[in-house]
C-alpha cells in the first residue's frame, strides 16, 4: 500500500491499493474510494474490543476496506483543521494517542484503548483516564489539531505541558501531573493547578491547537442567552 497526504491545513489522506490489501477506519470514516474496493462492517476483535475502543473516542464497529482489483484508491479526511501523521510501526511497536486520534490503518494494525493507571494523571492531566493504543505491524494514521511539533526526550528528561497539547507518544514515555507552584500563579497564571508532565526517554508530538481549547475560545466570545 502507498499512501499520500495533501490538502494543507485541511488534510486528506489517500491511500493507493493493490489487489487485497485492506485497511480499517471507525464507521462514517471514508470520504471517497474507487470501484473495486469492498466494504466489511465488523467489531474488529470481537465486543469487548469495540466498546473499549468507543471508550477511547472512536466506534464500536469498524469498516475495513479491501481492494479486490488492482489500482484503486480511497481517502480519508480530517475531521478538523490540522495535519495527519504516518506511523509506519514494527511488530509490537506502540504509539499512545489522544481520544479520537485515529484516522486509519492498515488491517495488520490493532488499535485498542489504553487506560491510564496514575489516579492524578487521569484526573487532572488534561488527557483523562483514557487514551488509544495502536501496535503495529503495519502503517497508522493519527489526525492532530492544528500543526505538530515533535520533540525527542532523552532518559530522564522531564516536558511539562499545559492540559490538551498531547497529541501522541512511544510507549516509553512517562505522563503524569505536577500542581504549578506558588499561589499567584495559581489563582492569575491562568495555567489551571496542574501541569501534564512527560519523562523520557521517548519522542512526543504535541499539537499546537486542541480542539478543546479552540470550543472554549469561540464559546467565551458567543454573546450571553437572555
Amino acid at each position: 500500500m502507498k499512501a499520500e497526504i495533501a490538502g494543507g491545513n485541511l488534510p486528506v489522506l489517500t491511500c493507493k491499493l493493490d489487489k487485497g490489501d485492506a485497511v480499517f477506519t471507525e464507521t462514517g470514516g471514508m470520504s471517497w474510494m474507487t470501484e473495486g474496493i469492498k466494504m466489511e462492517t465488523n467489531t474488529n476483535g470481537g465486543i469487548m474490543k469495540g466498546l473499549g475502543r468507543a471508550l477511547s473516542g472512536e466506534s464500536i464497529f469498524m469498516n475495513t476496506y479491501t481492494a479486490e482489483k488492482e489500482n484503486t484508491e480511497i481517502s480519508f479526511a480530517s475531521s478538523f483543521p490540522g495535519e495527519i501523521l504516518e506511523f509506519d510501526l514494527s511488530n509490537g511497536e506502540t504509539i499512545i494517542a489522544q481520544k479520537r486520534a485515529f484516522l486509519c490503518a492498515e488491517k495488520s494494525v490493532q488499535m485498542a484503548m489504553h487506560f491510564r493507571k496514575k489516579l492524578g494523571a487521569g484526573f487532572f492531566g488534561g488527557e483523562g483516564f483514557i487514551m488509544q493504543k495502536i501496535t503495529g505491524p503495519g502503517k497508522a494514521y493519527l489526525e492532530i489539531d492544528g500543526s505538530v511539533i515533535k520533540k525527542e526526550l532523552a532518559a530522564g528528561e522531564v516536558l511539562q505541558v499545559d492540559n490538551g497539547y498531547v497529541a501522541a507518544m512511544t510507549s516509553g514515555v512517562d505522563l503524569d501531573i505536577q500542581m504549578v507552584k506558588g499561589l499567584k500563579n495559581i489563582v492569575f497564571g491562568g495555567e489551571g493547578l496542574f501541569l501534564t508532565t512527560l519523562k523520557g526517554p521517548g519522542t512526543i508530538w504535541l499539537q499546537s491547537m486542541p480542539i478543546s481549547k479552540l470550543a472554549g475560545t469561540i464559546y467565551s466570545t458567543m454573546p450571553a442567552s437572555k
